[in-house]
């Protein structure tokens, strides 16, 4: 305990900030109808301290741009380094509040945009570096949640309750977990730009290896889009698991005729249907979709406008903003089925759905987790998946440290990877 302690007083000495991004577009992976070339990239941060502990963080991006986001992080580095751990957990309410309500710096948001992904990333890195320090109970996670917006669906008394309750059956759900794991679906097998012999030779495999729930890139063109689904489809049988996704593609009355004409191959669920600021839009669409922020998933929830919350570790400011939409979602009744489509996405959210089940919603009913069979190797301690499941981490943090050697071997531009010359 006094190594706790110690390390909670310890000041954070410094930040450092990285540019790593990986060339996935030469092959296609992660292709979509808006997003036809993505890098998968992380703008990577690595918190010091004066005793040695590091905490590590990160934010997904698709390449060009990150470099933005990382002088954004440089610029709230001023706001944290200098604080000790301490000083930060005891009022994390505060430190968030801090990081998003900067009196000149909101104004590049506020809570959205890359500001907050800048944000996700520095946040990101404290839980990281909390988790190795000790554990936490019911009223710390309250204290984290900025309530400010939110308190006329959600209040933090009603969030202390929920999270109270769910204390009955926690020690049988945490066992089912470690044995079981939670369940996941998978996108690795078509990505938009993926060949038809691709696209097969992939779902073969997956459901060779157990895999039961598949979702499908849609939104470029419509009469392509019903084949590849009917193609899936027949490839999956009629007993599994169908979703689709067009990334903000269509205007609602596209997306309402497109979804009408996928019909026929039983899709679960269409996510990003249209713009992400659309609110009502999406309720006219009646699907799915994931937000900039809690108050944006409030406003979702209070429509009707989604059957499924799709939380986001980055999108959204890190767990302090993940906790306020796993609890509003508990209370509207709507199951939370997380992306996690790109580099590290798999290895944060991992954390966010064990948290759900086994301390927030007690049900697995219609839940599940993306997974993306990309990038993993590059991390210490990466996701593991048995039988379509994820399997709870072993080693303490948020499982977002690279290995120092990827970080040098694909860090923009200097890297090796990105001083040969690039052929798409």
């Amino acid at each position: 305990r006094c190594f706790i302690c110690g390390n909670m007083l310890q000041k954070i000495i410094n930040l450092t900030v990285r540019d790593v991004r990986f060339p996935t577009s030469l092959e296609q992976h992660g292709s979509d109808a808006m997003h036809t070339d993505p890098d998968y990239s992380a703008v990577y941060v690595v918190l010091d301290t004066e005793s040695g502990l590091k905490g590590f963080g990160l934010t997904f991006t698709l390449g060009k741009g990150t470099e933005i986001v990382v002088c954004a992080v440089q610029a709230l580095a001023g706001l944290i380094v200098g604080t000790s751990l301490q000083d930060i957990v005891s009022n994390f309410r505060g430190f968030y509040r801090l990081l998003t309500s900067d009196g000149q710096m909101r104004w590049l948001g506020p809570e959205k945009g890359v500001i907050h992904l800048a944000t996700a990333a520095v946040l990101n890195a404290v839980w990281d570096l909390w988790a190795r320090a000790e554990g936490k109970d019911p009223k710390q996670i309250i204290s984290c949640i900025d309530f400010r917006y939110i308190t006329d669906v959600l209040t933090e008394e009603e969030a202390l309750d929920i999270l109270v309750k769910a204390k009955g059956g926690k020690q049988q759900r945490e066992e089912e977990m470690l044995s079981q794991g939670y369940p996941a679906y998978t996108t690795s097998c078509a990505w938009l730009g993926y060949s038809d012999q691709q696209l097969k030779q992939l779902c073969t495999d997956a459901l060779q290896n157990g895999w039961t729930r598949f979702k499908v890139k849609v939104g470029a063109d419509l009469e392509d889009d019903i084949r590849r689904c009917r193609l899936i489809r027949q490839m999956i049988g009629a007993d599994n698991t169908l979703m689709i996704d067009a990334n903000q593609r269509w205007d609602v009355a596209d997306a309402i005729s497109w979804v009408t004409r996928l019909a026929e191959v039983k899709p679960l669920w269409i996510e990003e249907p249209t713009s992400p600021d659309d609110i009502l839009g999406h309720a006219a669409i009646s699907k799915v979709k994931d937000c900039h922020n809690r108050v944006m998933f409030k406003q979702f929830l209070q429509a009707s406008a989604l059957q499924f919350v799709q939380i986001d570790s980055c999108r959204l400011g890190s767990v302090n903003e993940n906790l306020a939409v796993l609890l509003m979602a508990h209370k509207f009744k709507v199951p939370v089925c997380p992306h996690a489509g790109g580099v590290g996405l798999c290895e944060l959210v991992q954390h966010l759905i064990l948290f759900d089940y086994i301390c927030v919603s007690a049900d697995l009913s219609g839940r599940m987790c993306e997974y993306v069979d990309h990038l993993h190797e590059h991390f210490a301690s990466p996701v593991v998946i048995r039988n379509a499941r994820y399997m709870p981490p072993k080693d303490p943090g948020y499982s977002c440290e690279m290995l120092e050697s990827s970080v040098r071997r694909h860090e923009y531009p200097n890297g090796d990877v990105w001083k040969l010359p690039i052929q798409k």
